[in-house]
């Protein structure tokens, strides 16, 4: 058998971190919301979302994924929590204490 060209000795590929992070968020069966379940890395979003998949829903838990680049989310600081949120502490009629909520209204 011909092994010309073949290499030998380790063989390792190249680090996928040099591929974009992503984010996964799946809907279980039963939720209504998708909830964060990981990260990793791929080539693409239609890369990622195949990976995920494969990784996330082994068991057939989900129903929908949702794959975000990392570097696409813009988020809040929890640090800055007291004065980012303060302004909605003294709307008090966005709270739902004040409305009565029939028996029969699913998820609320």
């Amino acid at each position: 058998m011909p092994t010309t060209g073949v290499p030998t000795g380790d063989f390792t590929a190249a680090p996928d971190s040099s591929w974009p992070l992503f984010e996964v968020f799946v809907r279980g069966k039963r939720g209504l919301n998708h909830v964060h379940v990981g990260s990793l890395h791929a080539a693409d979003s239609e890369m990622a979302l195949h990976n995920a998949r494969d990784v996330y829903t082994r068991r057939n838990e989900g129903v929908s994924i949702w794959v975000v680049r990392a570097d696409e989310i813009t988020a809040s600081s929890p640090d800055e929590k007291d004065p980012f949120f303060a302004p909605s502490g003294d709307k008090v009629y966005r709270h739902p204490t004040f409305y009565d909520i029939p028996d029969d209204v699913p998820h609320m």
